[in-house]
C-alpha cells in the first residue's frame, strides 16, 4: 500500500469514529425528549353535552285520575198509565223538552165518560145526604118534647151518617176517574231530551207495554261515575269534607278539557274483586259536551300541595337504590342525588326530598354520565347533538 493510499484509509476511519461518536451523542438525547411529546399528545376528555333545567318551585295541585262513564242523573222511559188509543205524539224526537210539557195524547173519552159517572153518582148521593139533614133537624125538635120516638131519631141520625159516608166515597171515585182522564195526557216529568220515538199514533197503548213511548233523558246538570283505588278513599273524604275537591273531565284520549264540576259522594262499599270504589260527580254540562253512556278521564284535585319543587319526567332515573337525578353545580360538574318522588302528571314530577329549588337537573344524556363527569348544557334548539341511550342502544353512537 502506498502512503498515499494510506493516508485516505485514515480519513474514513476517523470520519466514521466521529459519526459513531455524533449518533451516540444524540440517541440518549432524542429518547429523553420523545416522552413528553407523546403525553403533550393525549386528548384533553371533553364535556359531556346535556340538556338541562331548573327545579321548580310553585303550588301544585294534588290530582287522582279514573275512568268514569257519563251518567244521567235522571232518565226515564215514558209510559201510558192507561189503556187506550195514542190520538198524537207532541214531541220532536232528540229535541229539549221542560217539565210538565205534554209529550202524547191518548184518546180521553172512555175516561171523560167515567168521570161524569162519578159526578152525576156524587150530585145524587149529596141530595140524598140534604134530605137526611133536613129529615133530622125536623125530628129533632119533635122528640125532645115527645112527639117522637127515640128509635126515629136514632134511624134519621144513622141516615145522615150513611150518607156523608156515600158522598166521601162518590167525592173520592170522582177523584180517581179525574186522574184516570189526566193520565190520558202524557207529559215530561223533568227537563231533559227525548229519544227515539218507539210508537206511532193510531196504535193501542196499554201500561204494560216493555218499550214504552220515548226515553227522556237529562243533560243539565249530568253525572259521571267513576273508580278509584279504595287506599285514596281517606284522602278524597277529607277534600270532600273540607270542600277542598274539585273535579275536571277530559276526553277518552285525556287531552281535551270537557267540563268542570264538583264530588257529590262516595259510594258506601269497596268493590273487593277489584278494589276499588265508586265515586259520583256532578256537571252542568252547559254546552252539552258531556253525552250519556260515554268513557272520560276524571281529575279529581283533594289538595293544593304550596311551595312544592318539580322537575321534568325525565330528570328522574331509577337504580337499585330507588329514584336519583343528576344535579350539575355552577362548574358544570354533575352529582347523584336520590330523590323521593310523588305525583307525576303533565310531564312533571312531584319532588318529596333529595333537591332544592333552583337547583339544575340533567334531563337528556345521561347515560354517559358519572358523578364527577363534566357537563356542557345545550339549548333547547341544539338538543339534536345529546346522544341518549335509546339510539346508542340502536347501534348508532360509538
Amino acid at each position: 500500500m502506498t502512503s498515499k493510499t494510506s493516508k485516505i484509509a485514515g480519513v474514513v476511519l476517523v470520519a466514521a469514529a466521529i459519526g459513531a461518536g455524533a449518533y451516540a451523542v444524540y440517541l440518549p438525547d432524542t429518547a429523553m425528549h420523545a416522552a413528553p411529546q407523546a403525553a403533550a399528545s393525549d386528548p384533553i376528555p371533553s364535556a359531556v353535552p346535556v340538556t338541562a333545567a331548573k327545579v321548580l318551585q310553585h303550588d301544585v295541585p294534588i290530582v287522582l285520575e279514573g275512568l268514569g262513564t257519563v251518567t244521567p242523573i235522571n232518565t226515564a222511559t215514558i209510559r201510558t198509565q192507561v189503556q187506550g188509543t195514542l190520538d198524537s205524539v207532541d214531541f220532536v224526537e232528540g229535541k229539549q223538552v221542560k217539565r210538565g210539557d205534554v209529550l202524547a195524547r191518548i184518546d180521553p173519552r172512555v175516561y171523560e165518560a167515567q168521570v161524569d159517572q162519578a159526578e152525576a153518582a156524587l150530585a145524587r148521593d149529596e141530595a140524598g145526604l140534604k134530605n137526611a139533614r133536613t129529615n133530622l133537624a125536623r125530628t129533632q125538635p119533635l122528640a125532645n118534647r115527645g112527639f117522637a120516638t127515640q128509635q126515629l131519631l136514632d134511624t134519621q141520625d144513622s141516615q145522615v151518617s150513611q150518607g156523608e159516608g156515600t158522598v166521601a166515597l162518590d167525592k173520592a171515585a170522582l177523584e180517581a176517574a179525574q186522574t184516570q182522564l189526566s193520565f190520558a195526557t202524557i207529559t215530561a216529568p223533568f227537563d231533559g231530551v227525548t229519544g227515539i220515538r218507539r210508537i206511532d199514533p193510531g196504535n193501542i197503548v196499554h201500561p204494560t207495554d216493555t218499550n214504552g213511548l220515548v226515553v227522556l233523558t237529562q243533560l243539565q246538570p249530568i253525572a259521571v261515575i267513576f273508580t278509584l283505588p279504595s287506599g285514596d278513599i281517606p284522602g278524597v273524604r277529607q277534600a270532600l269534607a273540607s270542600g277542598d275537591a274539585s273535579v275536571d273531565v277530559y276526553d277518552a284520549q285525556n287531552k281535551h278539557k270537557l267540563d268542570h264540576g264538583s264530588l257529590m259522594l262516595i259510594n258506601n262499599q269497596v268493590d273487593s274483586s277489584t278494589g276499588t270504589v265508586q265515586l259520583k260527580a256532578s256537571f252542568p254540562n252547559a254546552g252539552n259536551t258531556l253525552w250519556p253512556g260515554t268513557f272520560v278521564n276524571v281529575h279529581l284535585t283533594i289538595a293544593v300541595r304550596h311551595n312544592a319543587l318539580t322537575v321534568p319526567l325525565t330528570a328522574v332515573r331509577q337504580g337499585p337504590d330507588g329514584s336519583f337525578a343528576y344535579a350539575v353545580d355552577p362548574d358544570n360538574v354533575v352529582s347523584i342525588r336520590n330523590i323521593t318522588t310523588g305525583q307525576s302528571r303533565d310531564g312533571q314530577v312531584l319532588i318529596e326530598q333529595g333537591l332544592k329549588a333552583n337547583e339544575t337537573v340533567v334531563t337528556a344524556g345521561q347515560y354517559r354520565l358519572n358523578p364527577g363527569t363534566t357537563v356542557e348544557i345545550v339549548p333547547d334548539d341544539k338538543k339534536d347533538q345529546v346522544q341518549d341511550a335509546t339510539t346508542a342502544s340502536a347501534g348508532m353512537l360509538p
